[in-house]
């Protein structure tokens, strides 16, 4: 019965691959009534192409289109419409998605106007809410707990080179493992998502307390001047005399004092001298420091990062998941 009735030459317009289930039997039901309605239903499985906008990845939320039309009967001879104003379907709890959770479901009907004609063209669209389960524990989880690791080089002592150094390039290694392992659970896009952001920010703190590191290795090894400078010091008689906001300066020797400038770079009170414009060196902590100049102690970045860091990651945070879960 159902070889001789006249079937509409419905077709998926988005569909990359169907299948009809043909076992044991066709899966197809014909039904006639004595008014000439017929009822014809055919099991289906189809792959269909859905866009996705990664942008938000892993928070993101879609609407993928189902659409089918008549392939060859335009709106003048075939008009498709739906029986019921909404689309019916089954329990939801029989739609298992490991990664998506299904909300719901909504049909439309639309009009294509092509170079054969107008045809009438039915769409039902799933929306879906990506789960972040999955991401959490394979990404979020561990890049934050890599980011605090790294924060544990602040209360090492900064004589320790081996302990401090070996942390921190191990975290950054596995910064980099884990951002590769993360752009392997999505398509290969050109933008940015909100998981390479989150991957970047944390390998740029943990970079950042690796050179926090070598900026004050690099600063604390080389604060002590020569022995022939520490002999010349003790005999030298202080030369320059400055107060905070004071213009007087007065001076024993003015030659000498344009030598020591040219070799030292800047003075400080009571004669000793300090090879950085910051003036941060030992030798310099007890005096008044030039007008000007800025007063920063090198042997206390280990003091600011343990607030900076915990403090910026935190804020850093707050924003990033109240701008996309709820912005």
């Amino acid at each position: 019965m159902v070889g001789k009735i006249w079937i509409p030459d419905t077709f998926f317009r988005n569909s990359k691959k169907a299948d009809a289930h043909w076992i044991t039997t066709p899966n197809r039901m014909l039904r006639i009534w004595n008014d000439g309605r017929i009822l014809y239903t055919l099991r289906l499985t189809i792959d269909a192409e859905c866009q996705l906008q990664l942008h938000n990845f892993p928070m993101d939320e879609h609407s993928c289109p189902l659409e089918f039309s008549s392939y060859g009967y335009p709106k003048d001879e075939i008009i498709y419409q739906w029986k019921d104003g909404s689309v019916a379907y089954g329990n939801k709890r029989s739609w298992r998605l490991y990664q998506f959770a299904f909300i719901g479901l909504r049909n439309s009907t639309d009009l294509v106007s092509t170079t054969s004609g107008d045809y009438v063209v039915m769409s039902v669209h799933f929306d879906l809410s990506r789960r972040m389960g999955y991401f959490t524990i394979q990404t979020y989880i561990p890049c934050t707990l890599t980011v605090v690791l790294s924060w544990v080089s602040f209360w090492i002592n900064k004589d320790a080179v081996p302990a401090r150094t070996s942390l921190g390039i191990t975290t950054v290694l596995t910064m980099t493992t884990l951002s590769t392992i993360a752009r392997k659970s999505l398509p290969k896009v050109s933008y940015v998502t909100a998981m390479d952001l989150f991957v970047s920010v944390c390998f740029i703190f943990v970079f950042s307390a690796l050179i926090e590191y070598g900026t004050l290795h690099y600063f604390v090894s080389n604060r002590k001047p020569s022995k022939g400078k520490d002999k010349k010091k003790k005999n030298r008689a202080p030369t320059v005399d400055i107060r905070p906001r004071s213009a007087a300066v007065q001076m024993n020797n003015a030659s000498h004092l344009q030598q020591r400038d040219e070799e030292y770079g800047y003075e400080c009170l009571d004669g000793k001298d300090c090879t950085s414009f910051f003036c941060c060196f030992n030798e310099c902590r007890t005096g008044a420091w030039r007008q000007g100049r800025l007063h920063i102690r090198v042997t206390k970045i280990d003091s600011y990062a343990r607030i900076f860091f915990p403090t910026a990651f935190g804020l850093f945070n707050l924003v990033y998941w109240v701008g996309y879960l709820y912005l």
